[in-house]
């Protein structure tokens, strides 16, 4: 026998629709189906479970390793010895100056501002949006943004990619 409060597959993955317009954040099929709330609730700012420093760490990590790839390849020393280098210092340089916003945003002496549950996210993480919460995460982020910067040159370094790169430098959109 079936559960009259059980809700079919279709019920389940059906839209709902804010009821009152004018709070900004209508629930669309976009903001609010499956896929976008899984997605969303599953990255390390959403994910429950995770300490702070750990969701910072995370981002971080992310960070420092994606912005190496800029510097090295179309920063002013491209060309040099020292590309590999000067790209580290530049994303490393980079995660300093986004750690620092970080530490600014939570420094007027009030907590940061609390994300209400929307249409995507319904339960955003308590833990976070606090001072010791943010300072945490900041620091994290500044450990794992300097980690990640760190092992892409490694990467970088290591690999044997001196045949690839001209190739990469030839067919690249931005420029000689």
């Amino acid at each position: 026998m079936t559960d009259p409060n059980q809700k079919t597959m279709s019920e389940q993955w059906a839209v709902k629709t804010v009821s009152d317009p004018f709070v900004g954040n209508l629930a669309t099929p976009v903001n609010s189906g499956w896929f976008t709330k899984w997605f969303i609730n599953n990255l390390p700012f959403y994910r429950k479970g995770i300490s702070p420093n750990f969701r910072g760490l995370e981002v971080g990590a992310a960070f420092g390793y994606l912005l190496y790839g800029p510097f090295f390849m179309t920063g002013p020393l491209r060309d040099s010895d020292f590309a590999l280098t000067a790209g580290l210092i530049g994303s490393v340089g980079a995660v300093h100056i986004l750690t620092a916003l970080f530490v600014l945003y939570n420094a007027p002496g009030r907590n940061p501002n609390i994300q209400p549950p929307d249409a995507t996210v319904e339960n955003p993480p308590t833990d976070l949006f606090s001072k010791e919460g943010w300072s945490e995460f900041a620091s994290g982020f500044w450990l794992g943004g300097c980690g990640g910067a760190v092992f892409a040159w490694l990467l970088m370094g290591t690999l044997h990619l001196e045949m690839l790169l001209p190739l990469v430098r030839q067919y690249h959109l931005f420029g000689a």
